[in-house]
């Protein structure tokens, strides 16, 4: 098997079972709402459909950086893939049933400031971009690095997003102490509130 074909399956059963485990919810409270989401989701939507190629590749034939990695190199993308769909999957299980994929707040909601939320505070968001970019150097497309930087432009959207939600719903003291303590995306690397 090739490593971009790898990378892809792993894609594949990282959305299979994250939508399946989405019946392992608490019931929602409140929603943040459709009219807030909007843009986080259409940029996520765009994101995926540029690198996967959900569109006519032929182009990125023509305009690619460099070959598709094979060998060492292209299994190490391989592992990088799977490391951060491994790491968003460590921080889902940590969640718990406070996890929702729209900015919700759950019954019994808290702030989870352990496993992977004590190095960042949005691991799962950190996962997927970890993993976009190792799959857009596989692919070595211009389409396959916009979708990945289009991806996570969406899911720092959508953490400042939850970061306000939560700050309105659980109260700015409690959350601005976790988020003075740990970064935002990037292991080490504090942004100002």
């Amino acid at each position: 098997m090739a490593p971009i074909i790898a990378i892809y399956l792993t894609w594949i059963v990282w959305v299979l079972t994250w939508w399946g485990a989405a019946l392992w919810s608490n019931p929602t409270i409140k929603r943040a709402g459709v009219a807030r989401e909007w843009v986080y989701r259409l940029l996520a939507f765009v994101g995926a459909i540029l690198m996967f190629g959900l569109y006519s590749t032929r182009y990125d034939i023509i305009y690619r950086f460099w070959r598709t990695p094979t060998g060492v190199f292209g299994w190490v993308l391989a592992a990088m893939t799977v490391a951060g769909l491994a790491f968003s999957w460590w921080a889902r299980i940590y969640l718990g049933r406070l996890w929702s994929s729209s900015v919700t707040r759950k019954n019994e909601h808290k702030i989870v400031d352990t496993g992977p939320y004590r190095y960042v505070r949005h691991p799962i968001y950190t996962g997927i971009a970890f993993a976009s970019l190792a799959t857009a150097i596989a692919q070595g497309t211009p389409t396959g690095f916009l979708g990945a930087a289009i991806l996570t432009l969406g899911w720092y959207i959508k953490a400042r997003l939850e970061e306000r939600f939560l700050r309105e719903e659980l109260g700015p003291e409690a959350y601005d102490s976790y988020a003075r303590r740990v970064p935002m995306l990037v292991p080490f690397v504090h942004w100002p509130l």
